[in-house]
């Protein structure tokens, strides 16, 4: 049961978090009524991960090694992608205008679009991790994936009940900044993916040799797949242990990220 948690528990921290930063900017930004189409695109990323989760396992018996390695990056890479657009976006100099632009042309399924990217690839992820853990142990697996669930819940409201007491400035400084951490730890786990993909085929660089190694076994609490370090891990980037090319990706995109963050609102 315990893994089952922090499985559902990192992942579902990751999904629920990001939309709650999407929900709380169109609060803050006065468009209250397309808050219903996140909800809505979470929802049809909900339907469509578990959908697409049954047909993998049910056709092809699951995505396994180089599949699910690939999965993972790609899917990590394309929510950077959309985590810098919103990162930029926020810190643009005219962005009332430019809200106000989207608003008039009906933008609302773009924001379901975002959040749509936003859950899907952690619902199908979430599913996968858990397959093995059903055939042991179905009703802890039950138990642990939703009290992991509710427990990412509780978190990511507490974690904003914060920030919509300040101003909206500080708002759009505050997330940008939290995103920019959020979306460098994602880039991270992309590439150690792919790093994984490439010595499968029998690449080899000393890029994909260990940059350091804290010595903590997954079931460590402080590991990055642990309870503690599983938090970490999705709020800052934290790992146990990471490859050289994972160091100069994800804290290079960290840094130029900052660097652009505080360039604008300064």
């Amino acid at each position: 049961m315990i893994g089952q948690f922090v499985i559902t528990m990192r992942e579902g921290f990751e999904a629920t978090l990001l939309v709650a930063v999407l929900v709380a900017y169109l609060r803050r930004s006065n468009r209250i009524d397309e808050i219903r189409y996140a909800y809505l695109g979470s929802l049809i990323a909900l339907l469509s991960g578990i959908i697409v989760a049954f047909f993998i396992l049910t056709l092809f018996g699951g995505l396994k090694g180089t599949q699910k390695e690939i999965f993972e990056s790609l899917a990590s890479y394309l929510a950077v992608a959309v985590l810098t657009y919103m990162i930029l976006w926020m810190a643009g100099e005219k962005i009332k205008e430019e809200i106000e632009y989207k608003a008039r042309r009906k933008f609302q399924w773009g924001i379901a679009i975002v959040a749509f990217i936003f859950v899907v690839r952690e619902v199908i992820e979430t599913i996968l991790f858990l397959t093995p853990f059903v055939s042991r142990d179905a009703f802890g697996t039950l138990l642990g994936g939703l009290t992991g669930l509710g427990f990412a819940i509780l978190l990511s409201i507490a974690i904003f009940r914060v920030e919509f007491r300040i101003s909206i400035r500080k708002f759009f400084y505050v997330t940008s900044i939290f995103l920019a951490f959020i979306a460098s730890g994602i880039l991270g786990y992309g590439t150690h993916e792919l790093v994984e993909v490439a010595e499968g085929y029998g690449y080899e660089s000393w890029l994909f040799e260990k940059a350091y190694n804290l010595g903590l076994t997954a079931d460590n609490p402080l590991h990055h797949k642990g309870i503690v370090g599983g938090v970490f891990s999705v709020l800052f980037g934290y790992s146990a242990s990471m490859e050289w090319i994972r160091v100069f990706l994800q804290f290079g995109y960290l840094s130029i990220m900052l660097a652009l963050i505080l360039k604008k609102y300064r």
